[in-house]
């Protein structure tokens, strides 16, 4: 019943720490366009690709005590932090037969990078049906304020493809 809630907390298993919302969208997007069996469903918004259902999956798990989320404002918003409690890894347990990919490598790899480029790269993805150059236009069109440079889409080419290996 709570498959996908057990899914999310083994990612915050594998992870100490998730520090800012958007990043979590981001990142959670990445591992399944990675082939990672995270079910939430993405919309294009305004920081790229967005899922409501991981929003309320994930307050769900802090109202079930499985996630502590805290925050501290910073100089015009607030920064989220997210780490998995006792009670989280606790509920894993009863999920130790779940097939779940391990994704620490992947985790790592992204933790590495900056927000921006987490979202650039999962915003690459979400027009990948489309080719090299047209993803890149769109990119282009869809994250103008980003001002993204040639070299940036390249590093981010580069990401996906190592992601791929």
């Amino acid at each position: 019943m709570l498959n996908d809630h057990a899914k999310l907390v083994k990612f915050f298993s594998q992870c100490s720490e998730v520090v800012g919302r958007k990043r979590l969208q981001k990142m959670i997007y990445i591992l399944k366009k990675s082939g990672f069996p995270f079910e939430e469903r993405y919309q294009f918004h305004f920081y790229g690709p967005y899922s409501e259902e991981l929003t309320l999956r994930v307050e769900e798990l802090c109202n079930l005590g499985f996630l502590q989320e805290t925050w501290e404002k910073k100089s015009n918003y607030y920064q989220y932090r997210y780490t998995l409690t006792s009670n989280g890894e606790q509920f894993l347990n009863h999920y130790a037969d779940m097939d779940m990919p391990f994704m620490t490598s992947y985790i790592e790899k992204m933790n590495a990078r900056s927000s921006r480029f987490l979202e650039l790269v999962s915003t690459m993805l979400y027009f990948d049906e489309l080719g090299k150059e047209e993803v890149e236009a769109k990119v282009q069109v869809v994250k103008a304020k980003q001002n993204y440079t040639q070299e940036e889409l390249e590093e981010a080419w580069a990401f996906i493809a190592e992601l791929a290996h």
